[in-house]
């Protein structure tokens, strides 16, 4: 039986999309480089194995494929794949496509596009997003890629993909490394998503003395209003789950160091070098740096107390809109460097339609994005997108909110790093007239580097002289 497409790499999201490919009734090959994975992953694949093709090493799997070939794999993007790549390309024709679905530098997905393409076979970076629970019943999925490969793939891809109101989460978003990109942004705007929401938590927890079931009430309340989303749904269940051994909340018991695998240090990397400065999820890669530092946080804990809670934390439909907004913030500050990196990579990157394809089977799914695709939608061309229409009314009603809980928590000494990030940029962007005149002119005065100014045109240097 020759098989539609191939997934090499049978771990937690490589096996989810093989049964989500079968169900869909598309034959699929599968192997591993742990050959002994094979033959449970049928067994367990149910009435699904009939449209499964099990085959041990590299020369089998291919034979497999009914040209043009399809392979598609779920492995770690280093340098396992591209030593994968270089094992699977003397098997392949000219027209067969190769597609990386793991998180991927889209540097590194640019470096093998062009390099595959010497040798006329495909290379798709394909993002997706939605863990387990997504590839296995539908995830959103971001293709980066040539036009003739999306023509190819579009029909699975749509197959497989999540849906909104009947609208396919998938989309082309241009060559080569753009379908990475905008996953790896994607992942930054879920670092800054998943940080001001445990800011919020801190707050009720350490500044409020509020138990950690209380506070997973408040936000299963948000969850059937504006707030509504994957992740604050995930954080009322989180809050909710006590420990079947002594009865209190898990979330007490589990360690205060957040893990991360890079997507949030490369969306900044990426940031800074297109000239942009998406500070809610810098603040989020930071508060998780200082999260590792345990030993650190504790020993200056002993010498310098927290924050008290004699300082009033805003109630509740305060801390609610204060999150709006500062989620709002976040969403266009990433948004806005997917424009940037559009601009300066020639991609023409349809930001409304990321937004609609971010609606169902992602981790940032969230009201929030149909609210961003309309605005972004009708934001005039070039215009800042905080001026996006609906955006900027609902951002002038709701920063009050955000100005509040992040001035309650500075009072109290508790860190809300990513939501006074938000609120910074915020008040920085109204700003026709900033500070940085002052800061040109001491780079002249120590520099000699000159400065612009505004009666007229060309370089400047001011009157001061070193003994000044």
């Amino acid at each position: 039986m020759q098989a539609d497409i191939g997934v090499y790499g049978l771990g937690t999201m490589g096996g989810a999309l093989s049964l989500n490919l079968a169900e869909k009734g598309f034959r699929v090959a599968v192997s591993n480089r742990e050959a002994d994975w094979i033959a449970p992953f049928v067994a367990g694949a149910g009435p699904l194995a009939e449209r499964i093709v099990p085959r041990e090493g590299l020369e089998a799997f291919i034979a497999a494929l009914t040209p043009p070939r399809v392979v598609l794999f779920m492995i770690p993007s280093g340098t396992p794949l591209d030593e994968m790549i270089a094992q699977v390309t003397p098997l392949l024709s000219p027209g067969d496509t190769i597609i990386d679905a793991g998180n991927a530098d889209f540097n590194d997905t640019e470096r093998r596009a062009r390099a595959l393409a010497e040798k006329s076979l495909h290379f798709v970076g394909l993002g997706i997003s939605g863990g387990e629970e997504g590839a296995r019943h539908g995830p959103s999925m971001m293709f980066g890629g040539s036009a003739e490969s999306w023509d190819r793939l579009r029909p699975m891809a749509e197959a497989i993909a999540a849906r909104y109101r009947g609208d396919p989460c998938v989309a082309h978003l241009g060559p080569g490394g753009a379908g990475h990109f905008v996953k790896t942004v994607h992942n930054g705007i879920e670092y800054a998503d998943m940080q001001m929401i445990a800011e919020i938590y801190g707050l009720l927890r350490d500044g409020a003395g509020w138990e950690a079931g209380r506070i997973g009430a408040l936000f299963s309340g948000w969850n059937a209003g504006p707030l509504r989303s994957f992740l604050i749904e995930v954080t009322a269940a989180v809050l909710k789950a006590r420990d079947a051994g002594t009865g209190a909340p898990v979330v007490d018991a589990i360690r205060d160091r957040a893990a991360q695998k890079g997507t949030g240090r490369w969306t900044m990397i990426e940031a800074l070098k297109l000239g942009q400065a998406p500070s809610t999820i810098a603040a989020a890669v930071d508060a998780r740096v200082w999260s590792s530092q345990h030993a650190a946080r504790t020993a200056v804990a002993g010498a310098i107390p927290a924050g008290a809670r004699d300082v009033a934390i805003p109630a509740s439909p305060a801390l609610e809109e204060g999150l709006r907004a500062a989620r709002i913030l976040a969403h266009l500050q990433g948004f806005e460097l997917l424009r940037a990196a559009s601009g300066a990579f020639g991609w023409a990157l349809d930001l409304p339609r990321i937004a609609e394809i971010w609606r169902a089977g992602c981790i940032i799914r969230s009201a929030l994005l149909d609210e961003l695709a309309e605005a972004l939608r009708a934001v005039p061309e070039g215009a800042p997108l905080l001026l996006g229409p609906g955006l900027d009314v609902t951002l002038a009603r709701t920063v009050p909110a955000l100005r509040a809980v992040v001035g309650a928590g500075v009072a109290g000494g508790w860190p809300v790093p990513a939501l006074a990030a938000a609120l910074a940029w915020y008040d920085s962007m109204r700003q026709a007239r900033g500070s940085a005149n002052l800061i040109q002119a001491q780079r002249d005065f120590f520099g000699h580097h000159g400065f612009e100014r505004i009666d007229a045109p060309g370089p400047h240097h001011g009157p001061w002289t070193a003994k000044d």
